[in-house]
């Protein structure tokens, strides 16, 4: 059967990769948007355990982690409580660097455990109102060094060093001491999060919850799950993958079961033949079938090479290279060749259940 089934769309091979390439664009959109999702994940996760934290602490009810604001002196009633060790406050900053609008700028207090841990591969971290120090991605892609100057919100600052942590989005930004993001934010008094280090021998799980009890109206979060809960950006782009999932489904399922109609209508003598040498009708239906699978499988297999090219292209296109860095996993392939595989299913039932209703002498004498 499998020979017969590469013989026909052999025959056929224009119409074949036509079809194929209308499966694997749609699959090419839906393995994007999943390595995009993966990836705000991934960044989410850095978010959370920015500096090494155990959870971070944001304002409840706001639409996205990063627009959350809370009191500065939320940070001094959340250390003095003995299962904290360290609690350290963070400002974020987006679209502050006009040649880089997607790089984040964190504004981070110097002795905080969060602006402890980089290191520097030059300079020292930034101390003074007019200093910023830049991680070594963004200084690269600036061509920036010590002693260079830099803009952040219309406002200059002399780069006082270059840090490198390994994590791509802080990499890819910038660190200013708090005070002064606050200031050129226009959010004196305030701080988009709190990073928490607790006490030794608490649980994250204890830890969480006892924040929660203590301070009503705040939002711990301690997982990268959590986190893409708490954002609206992945729960839009969550909708959109279902969204195109469905729209693949339909259109790829129309687009096959009209290739598939067509070959059954070219095929009618063909089909009788297969029949009347012992050929049962589900047989015969299966070939059908099994061809609309194997050009769908050619159309995933095209769309997941598409669709990993084209999610770096995507990044890229919305402008949020900076802090996130697509991420292709092996289970976000494989649900692009499920849905592969579903249209050629859903494709070929039609072109199927016609063959088994076609009158054998009818095809028999288009044979003929």
């Amino acid at each position: 059967m499998l020979g017969l089934i590469a013989s026909n769309l052999r025959r056929r091979l224009g119409r074949t990769l036509l079809t194929a390439l209308g499966v694997g664009l749609g699959v090419a959109v839906i393995v994007a948007l999943l390595s995009l999702t993966q990836g705000l994940s991934n960044t989410a996760a850095g978010l959370v355990h920015l500096g090494d934290a155990d959870f971070a602490v944001f304002q409840s009810g706001v639409s996205d982690p990063t627009t959350s604001i809370l009191p500065e002196a939320f940070v001094g009633r959340l250390a003095s409580r003995p299962y904290v060790a360290q609690a350290t406050p963070y400002l974020i900053i987006t679209n502050g660097i006009p040649s880089q609008p997607a790089a984040i700028v964190f504004g981070a207090e110097a002795n905080g455990f969060f602006a402890r841990r980089l290191v520097f591969e030059s300079g020292a971290p930034a101390t003074g109102s007019t200093a910023i120090t830049l991680g070594d991605t963004l200084a690269s892609e600036l061509h920036a060094a010590v002693g260079d100057r830099v803009r952040v919100n219309g406002h200059t600052f002399t780069v006082s060093g270059v840090y490198h942590t390994g994590i791509f989005f802080e990499d890819s930004g910038a660190v200013l001491p708090l005070a002064e993001a606050q200031a050129i934010s226009g959010r004196a008094g305030e701080e988009t999060s709190v990073a928490v280090n607790l006490t030794p021998g608490v649980s994250q799980q204890v830890g969480e919850a006892r924040v929660k009890h203590d301070f009503p109206g705040v939002e711990v979060i301690g997982t990268a799950q959590e986190a893409a809960r708490a954002g609206a950006n992945n729960i839009l782009i969550g909708h959109a993958i279902t969204l195109f999932v469905v729209i693949a489904l339909i259109i790829g399922g129309i687009t096959v079961t009209n290739t598939m109609a067509m070959s059954v209508l070219e095929r009618q003598g063909e089909l009788a033949l297969l029949s009347t040498v012992g050929w049962s009708p589900v047989r015969v239906a299966t070939s059908v079938v099994g061809e609309g699978v194997v050009v769908s499988i050619i159309g995933a297999a095209i769309g997941l090479l598409l669709g990993v090219i084209g999610s770096q292209l995507l990044v890229d296109a919305l402008g949020v290279g900076a802090y996130v860095s697509p991420s292709v996993t092996a289970w976000g392939l494989g649900r692009g060749l499920l849905v592969g595989i579903a249209i050629g299913v859903l494709g070929g039932i039609y072109p199927a259940w016609r063959v088994t209703r076609m009158p054998l002498l009818k095809g028999l004498a288009r044979a003929a």
